[in-house]
């Protein structure tokens, strides 16, 4: 069960790489060419440093395809290596497009409405904005790879009520999405992508009123599209979104009592986050949910596995109670 788990999330990285590296490619091809009519027929590639003029250029149809192609044999390859690939794929994608897509952007503003390449505009401060947007594009990269590999996998077997042995350490973890949120997120974030390189390649007048809002609703989306409950020996941990922000925290001392409960959208009032008469639930699909009751206030997660969740923390509350009578 945990295995077919992990080959759907798997399947599920795979096609979102896919659709990623597709876009990017779209958008490396499609810049240049919706502004060819206001292009030279040479494009002014290169400046030198601290220089305003241009000392080099490319054919319209090298400075299309020569980003294209970059990208298509490096996304190209990190898809074909399949999960070999998993650990690096992430931090080095993701800034490598992030780079591409802004110098072809960046080189399309300095050359639309020119006659001639040497005429062309600099492009020394878009290639500044292009590097500093491409190192947080890595850092980012990195912090999604390491959510998605978890230091320590989750405790074998599953019982209603667990038994832990003197020292026994705990580990579980379990993840929920939502794929039409994600579904939300994605469709959102590319417009507001679309907009701002669009507007950053001179091609229309400033979208930002429409892509600044559009990046903030797809933000909002992602970090409501997942959740991720884990007990480790500290409690409770849920965390929300890609990166694992917000999180909420639970002392096992301070949980009354752990259980599996089957809830679903119209007995919590809806989807996402929801407040009712069964205290806070984190829903984001009907079924089983971990439940905890803790200061005579219930929080639930709608996640897989909440009874064997349950029993370790049911487990751990036992184990502190002496050390709650004995300081």
């Amino acid at each position: 069960m945990g295995g077919a788990g992990a080959d759907r999330r798997s399947g599920r990285r795979t096609w979102g790489a896919l659709g990623a590296s597709a876009a990017t490619l779209v958008l490396l091809v499609a810049l240049p060419l919706a502004a060819a009519h206001r292009l030279p027929d040479r494009l002014a590639t290169h400046w030198s440093a601290g220089s305003a003029r241009p000392d080099d250029s490319m054919p319209l149809w090298a400075a299309t395809l020569f980003p294209a192609l970059v990208w298509a044999v490096v996304a190209g390859g990190a898809l074909l290596a399949g999960r070999r690939a998993d650990a690096w794929r992430t931090p080095v994608l993701l800034p490598l497009g992030v780079a591409l897509v802004g110098a072809q952007a960046s080189i399309v503003r300095a050359n639309v409405d020119h006659e001639d390449w040497r005429d062309a505009t600099s492009a020394t401060g878009w290639g500044v904005a292009v590097a500093v947007a491409a190192v947080a594009a890595a850092g980012l990269g990195v912090l999604l790879a390491r959510r998605r590999h978890p230091d320590a996998p989750p405790p074998r077997g599953a019982a209603p009520r667990a038994e832990l042995a003197p020292g026994e350490r705990v580990a579980w973890r379990s993840r929920t999405s939502s794929p039409w949120m994600h579904v939300l997120a994605a469709v959102f974030g590319v417009v507001a992508v679309v907009a701002a390189v669009v507007t950053a390649a001179g091609l229309t007048d400033p979208l930002w009123p429409l892509a600044v809002p559009l990046a903030l609703v797809a933000v909002t989306c992602l970090a409501c599209a997942s959740v991720e409950a884990a007990v480790t020996d500290d409690g409770l941990r849920v965390t929300f979104g890609p990166l694992g922000r917000p999180v909420r925290r639970w002392a096992p001392e301070t949980i009354e009592i752990a259980y599996a409960e089957h809830r679903t959208p119209g007995q919590v009032g809806g989807w996402g986050y929801r407040l009712s008469g069964l205290g806070t639930t984190v829903m984001l699909r009907a079924g089983e949910c971990l439940v905890i009751r803790a200061k005579g206030k219930a929080f639930a997660v709608s996640v897989d596995d909440a009874e064997r969740g349950a029993a370790l923390l049911n487990a751990l509350g036992a184990r502190r109670a002496p050390d709650t009578h004995h300081p």
